[in-house]
């Protein structure tokens, strides 16, 4: 009898569990807490080890946006601009794309409407998960009808996000695994380009504790990305949140912080979250595993979110492949090829943090110069490359 598996959440980490699950001859079962399926969304990156992950998932019509014509600016106190290294500078030459490039690719795999395609419940989530030894029980609530009912599975993974609700249910209250960064995040997309730039240039304007990052990319409009320090985390959810960037931005006067601004009110598709690391001893409890931001949560700033998810779904269906017969070895062999990949990067993400937002004035001069260094070391290589590719050849004797 073919095992089943139910995948609650329907994002990259949850398609990818999926995807995983059915290669190595599992069924399973995706329910997602929305009415519909998310598309579009903001700037994310795959690096080299992401675009293998997706390789192994068989996610082949992946649209990447790596601009093409784009430079990234420094934008100064007093509006001047200058050249800098954009996230997509960084070690690694990460690829570029928008999170809902990855999550329609994976939705081609798993295709719900296919005679394989996966079974996808919306508006569903779990209320209740007990196990007994040979199976677990779940109790799902369909929202839309407000039916709740009972179904057996032989696996439950949750990879329902950072304040996971198969988390809470399985592992405990959130409080126990959800360390605090005091930072905020809204990303969103941008309608169009800020004025009097480049399609495809990316934009950086950071101050102590406050930044704001607009991502270019090619084929489509930017997506904007701002964050910002604060110990009152509670208070940032209260009152109207457009409103409340523009007293955190207010002093940030460059047309183009404006324009970041401006679009916000009108945007559909926004991150606004509070920033955090999920950190657990282990990934699993019996029948029940978490994955992706559920089980580690890098956050935003590490960039490697994307990839960890990737790679975490491709992992699993290895796994199973490997050990058919005994998921508890698994598991505990899925965990243990993840967990050096997670806790390099989830330490990586505090250096990175100061990358995206100085937490203070010292560490904005420390930036600044570690980023004047490496622009003239990467313009001394580049004409130092066109000096020697001019150099006429000497004749042979």
């Amino acid at each position: 009898m073919q095992k089943r598996a139910l995948v609650v959440g329907l994002g990259i980490a949850g398609m990818s569990a999926a995807v995983g699950l059915r290669r190595a001859g599992w069924t399973p079962v995706i329910i997602e807490r929305a009415p519909e399926r998310r598309t579009g969304g903001y700037f994310i990156n795959l690096t080299p080890e992401g675009m293998r992950a997706a390789e192994d998932l068989g996610l082949d019509t992946l649209h990447t946006r790596n601009p093409e014509h784009g430079t990234t600016w420094s934008l100064s106190r007093r509006g001047h601009r200058r050249p800098a290294l954009g996230w997509l500078d960084l070690p690694g030459r990460p690829t570029a794309m928008v999170r809902g490039d990855v999550e329609a690719a994976l939705w081609r795999q798993v295709r719900p409407h296919g005679d394989d395609g996966v079974e996808v419940r919306f508006a569903t989530a779990p209320s209740r998960i007990v196990e007994d030894g040979a199976a677990v029980q779940v109790l799902l609530e369909d929202s839309s009808t407000g039916r709740r009912y009972r179904e057996s599975f032989d696996l439950v993974v949750g990879a329902d996000g950072l304040r996971s609700t198969v988390r809470r249910l399985a592992f405990g209250p959130h409080e126990r695994f959800m360390t605090d960064w005091n930072a905020m995040v809204c990303a969103f997309p941008l309608p169009e380009q800020a004025p009097s730039f480049g399609a495809q240039d990316s934009l950086i304007s950071a101050r102590s504790g406050r930044a704001v990052w607009v991502f270019g990319l090619a084929d489509r409009a930017p997506t904007a990305l701002l964050t910002y320090c604060t110990r009152d985390i509670d208070a940032q959810f209260a009152g109207d949140r457009a409103e409340r960037l523009r007293a955190v931005f207010d002093d940030m006067d460059h047309p183009a912080v404006r324009h970041v601004l401006d679009a916000l009110p009108t945007t559909t598709d926004c991150l606004f979250d509070s920033v955090h690391q999920v950190k657990m001893d282990r990934w699993n409890t019996g029948r029940v595993v978490l994955a992706g931001d559920a089980a580690w949560c890098l956050n935003l700033f590490s960039g490697m979110g994307t990839t960890a998810a990737l790679k975490g779904g491709a992992e699993l269906g290895r796994v199973l492949v490997e050990r058919p017969d005994d998921l508890a070895a698994a598991l505990t062999e899925w965990e243990a090829r993840l967990r050096p990949f997670i806790t390099a990067h989830q330490r990586m993400a505090r250096l990175k943090h100061q990358w995206f937002v100085p937490t203070n004035r010292a560490l904005v001069g420390v930036r600044a110069l570690a980023l004047h260094l490496a622009v003239s070391a990467r313009r001394t290589v580049t004409e130092t490359r066109l000096l020697q590719a001019a150099a006429p050849v000497p004749d042979r004797v």
